[in-house]
């Protein structure tokens, strides 16, 4: 007796295979062409979209950062408060003064000037400062930090970057005038 052909079964699996992904990729499609995506502030976000920024964002800044050119002086938390005044206080805040907006974006500007966490940690003072200065010169994609290289000097990222590495320590009285505009 002859043997019988199985009819091409390793063809039918494979057009089976690219009908599938087919059929994926259009209801794909269709839920972005039918603006269900969740883009909004106040939709959930996706799972493990916080996973799918920070895990890269903290791989490239750990490869990236630098260490400080220059040391720490009241002088340094003055240009630093400055920058920090005009360039950062609307999203995060001053000492003693919250934005309000803020804990309606996502995701949410944290305040650089408050305890937080099971460890009561001020703002980024656990950050090593040049993790800091990475994220104001470059910005953080998928967030409303902007990179503020060619927006500030060097010297001027730098120094807000050592003041907010100090936010937990008590900083001097001209500092604090500055930082609420005073």
């Amino acid at each position: 007796m002859a043997k019988k052909s199985n009819g091409g079964g390793l063809g039918k699996l494979f057009l089976g295979f690219v009908l599938g992904v087919g059929v994926v990729a259009l209801a794909g499609l269709a839920y972005f062409r039918l603006g269900a995506l969740p883009v909004a502030v106040k939709d959930a976000p996706f799972p493990f979209e916080k996973a799918l920024v920070q895990l890269p964002l903290h791989n490239r800044i750990d490869g990236e950062k630098k260490t400080p050119p220059f040391g720490i002086s009241e002088d340094v938390f003055e240009g630093g408060a400055k920058v920090y005044h005009e360039q950062c206080a609307a999203c995060h805040g001053t000492p003693g003064q919250d934005v309000s907006f803020a804990q309606h974006m996502y995701p949410q500007a944290p305040p650089l000037w408050k305890k937080h966490g099971h460890r009561g940690v001020v703002g980024v003072s656990d950050d090593d400062p040049g993790e800091t200065y990475w994220k104001v010169a470059n910005g953080i994609r998928l967030t409303g930090m902007p990179a503020f290289k060619g927006v500030l000097s060097d010297t001027e990222m730098w120094q807000v970057s050592l003041l907010l590495k100090n936010a937990d320590q008590g900083l001097p009285d001209p500092v604090l005038k500055i930082l609420q505009g005073k």
